[in-house]
């Protein structure tokens, strides 16, 4: 496979998983807004921004961070790199370089759901149309991993797109945990207060793991718990433990289909050794946000070594 398809599939899938990302944090911080008074609710749009990466961006733009700023800023803002537009975008542009690898299935799912975002978020989009607009973007990630999924070989395409959806998966839920015990909270007096309980429910809404990890605890919001389950439980399907089992079986598959192990394997396997029997209790006696940049820099690591290993760049 040339290089530059290999790029194609796997950004194209980096870039989906991004958007999707974006859009699920943006439907909890709408939920979760819409409880507040205005002052609490402008902190709730501040900390969505700030989970989300733009908020040097956005300040750059506006002032104040009233709903209807934060989220046309987060859809639609095309000065802003990070926006679900742009991410889009380029989702349909890698699309389109790896025409010719992807099935027919796939290109509709990008192509189609690309022409609704385009013209959904083509005027500023309103309180009444924001989560028609969320639902979309959740809906197209939806239907182009089922069309991934359902359709192409289990060949290098398929397993570059895997890796690449993987990896920015990996990244977000890390990122946002990193947020939210660091930034988010304002002071220590508030752990276990009413706004610590409803700042750990966006985390797990964000990530559709709200359902799931109520039912494995009883309904409990606690912060070690939610911890456990988005970084150790490999049951669940966004948490760090399942993102890096499904990267090292495709980066497997890979190395299976090249003849070969690259640097990326390597790195693989250094990082499972390092979370391999890792317990709560000993992530936080290391430091949750050390933890985590570590887990980031890997990840980072193995992704640009998968760009090397098969001679495209980022």
């Amino acid at each position: 496979m040339l290089g530059r398809t290999a790029n194609g599939l796997f950004w194209m899938f980096r870039y989906l998983e991004r958007a999707e990302n974006t859009a699920r944090l943006l439907d909890a911080g709408l939920r979760m807004a819409l409880t507040r008074d205005l002052v609490t609710a402008e902190e709730e749009w501040r900390s969505v921004i700030e989970t989300s990466g733009q908020r040097a961006a956005y300040e750059q733009k506006h002032s104040s961070y009233t709903g209807h700023q934060a989220w046309n800023f987060m859809l639609r803002e095309k000065a802003n790199p990070a926006s679900i537009i742009c991410m889009f975008k380029l989702v349909r542009q890698n699309a389109r370089l790896a025409r010719n690898a992807i099935s027919g299935e796939l290109w509709e799912a990008i192509n189609e759901n690309w022409l609704i975002i385009d013209d959904q978020l083509a005027k500023p989009v309103g309180e009444n149309h924001v989560l028609d607009a969320v639902k979309t973007i959740r809906r197209a990630g939806t239907m182009a991993r089922g069309a991934l999924t359902g359709s192409m070989l289990r060949e290098e395409g398929y397993h570059f797109a895997q890796s690449g959806m993987f990896i920015e998966r990996a990244d977000s839920i890390a990122r946002i945990l990193d947020i939210k015990y660091y930034l988010l909270l304002p002071s220590l007096s508030y752990v276990g207060s009413s706004l610590d309980t409803g700042q750990w429910d966006t985390v797990l809404r964000s990530v559709s793991g709200d359902r799931a990890y109520r039912w494995l605890n009883a309904g409990r919001i606690d912060a070690r718990g939610i911890c456990e389950f988005l970084i150790l439980d490999d049951r669940f399907p966004r948490s760090l433990a399942f993102c890096h089992s499904e990267l090292r079986n495709n980066l497997a598959a890979l190395a299976r289909l090249h003849g070969t192990e690259g640097e990326s394997n390597a790195l693989m396997r250094d990082a499972d050794t390092r979370i391999a029997d890792l317990s709560i209790d000993e992530i936080f006696d290391q430091g949750l946000h050390e933890f985590l940049t570590e887990f980031m820099a890997s990840n980072a690591a193995i992704g640009e070594a998968i760009a090397r290993d098969y001679r495209f760049l980022s």
